[in-house]
């Protein structure tokens, strides 16, 4: 695998940093802005409206350029939103900076899976896309614990700083690792890029990423009171348990990075269905602490498997524009975030007990399936219909009269 893979996958390490470590600030932050908790989860709500807005825009409006020029002005971005965080006077500074700073996550990893399918040859795509992810992955288990150590121990400012620090190393990499390209040029500019994610089987695909991963966050966003309450961990614990998760994660990024290779369907039903009995399989595994923590790392293991896979066949369905595509689907994985979350909370209020959630997460999962199979029997059809009649060019033949005249 080419060297310029760790460029990207060290950009991916920062964004999941400052993605995921801000849920574990919230209570430092509140307390140094002299706000409440709920008001400082506004925050974590800012970063991804920010992805979900800047993810197709700052794709189509790119779509022009040289990727790797991209690459390094999105990680600019990044590191000036973080930076302007760091120094935030107030909660309304923060949450704008919070949004700054989300804005460049979506398009970075949906340019970026485009630069790393073109770096490989066709039969390693997957496996490619599972590399720059892996940066995301790893972030849960250093990253994240290390920048809430920073923040305990140094103030919450002093987290941001490090992962702007993160992120000039990233545009380093980027600048010395990435070949130099030119970009993608399509004939009807972004009017052309939009028109590109118009076909039924792209949507089907967004849809199998939104349901799939609405499954993953609808657990895993209650995933704290299910370890303390239900399998009896103290909240000391939680910190090493949610890096598991991240283990987990990684794991499954890179076997559904290998499998896709070679099947890219069959991993995507087959993580599915994983997906669906490790949280129907939740009441019952967090009884105890040690099959409470063997949960928690299946439960990344099977979300993530579907990662690469997804990833690779919306920027299939929409080959005129992947860069795009590719962000869309960035965008449709913090939907899915915020969903799944949603629908979790609404499961956990209705009194169905500390495990609802999970239960919630395997129907959500069914869904998944079943968009997958409807996206799947429309490329079977399409797959079948037959090509159009042979166009039959007339010529004229002249009569005999005609022919006689000349």
């Amino acid at each position: 695998m080419p060297l310029a893979l760790l460029a990207l996958a060290v950009g991916a390490f920062g964004i999941g940093t400052t993605e995921f470590a801000m849920m574990g600030l919230l209570p430092d932050v509140a307390g140094d802005l002299r706000i409440s908790i709920p008001a400082a989860g506004h925050l974590v709500s800012a970063y991804a409206l920010g992805v979900v807005v800047g993810a197709p825009l700052l794709a189509a409006a790119t779509a022009r350029m040289p990727r790797r020029t991209v690459l390094i002005a999105l990680m600019g971005l990044f590191v000036a939103g973080n930076a302007l965080s760091a120094l935030a006077p107030d909660e309304n500074w923060l949450l704008a900076a919070r949004f700054l700073s989300g804005l460049p996550h979506g398009a970075f990893f949906g340019v970026g899976a485009v630069v790393a399918t073109g770096l490989v040859t066709p039969e390693r795509k997957a496996r490619s896309v599972s590399l720059m992810f892996l940066g995301l992955t790893v972030a849960n288990i250093a990253g994240v614990p290390a920048a809430t150590l920073v923040g305990q121990h140094l103030g919450w400012r002093a987290t941001f700083l490090g992962v702007s620090a993160i992120g000039l190393a990233a545009i380093a990499s980027l600048y010395l690792l990435i070949p130099r390209t030119p970009g993608h040029t399509p004939g009807g500019g972004l009017r052309g890029e939009l028109a590109a994610l118009r076909p039924l089987p792209v949507w089907l695909a967004l849809g199998t990423t939104v349901a799939g991963f609405a499954a993953l966050f609808s657990a895993y966003s209650y995933i704290t009171p299910m370890l303390t309450d239900a399998a009896g961990f103290a909240e000391g614990s939680v910190t090493l348990l949610l890096a598991l998760f991240g283990v987990g994660a990684t794991a499954g990024n890179l076997l559904g990075g290998r499998l896709a290779d070679h099947a890219m369907r069959r991993t995507l039903f087959g993580g599915l269905a994983s997906l669906v009995a490790v949280l129907a399989a939740f009441p019952l595994l967090m009884r105890t602490e040690w099959s409470a923590a063997l949960a928690v790392v299946l439960l990344g293991t099977a979300a993530f498997v579907t990662g690469s896979p997804l990833q690779l066949m919306v920027m299939e369905k929409a080959a005129a524009a992947p860069s795009l595509a590719s962000s869309a689907n960035q965008a449709a994985f913090n939907l899915a975030n915020a969903g799944g979350a949603w629908i979790g909370g609404l499961a956990l209020a209705a009194g169905f007990g500390v495990t609802a959630p999970a239960t919630a997460g395997a129907g959500l999962a069914v869904l998944g399936i079943g968009v997958a199979g409807a996206a799947y029997a429309v490329d079977r059809r399409r797959a079948k219909r037959p090509a159009g009649p042979a166009r039959v060019i007339a010529t004229h033949v002249p009569d005999r009269q005609e022919a006689l005249s000349r």
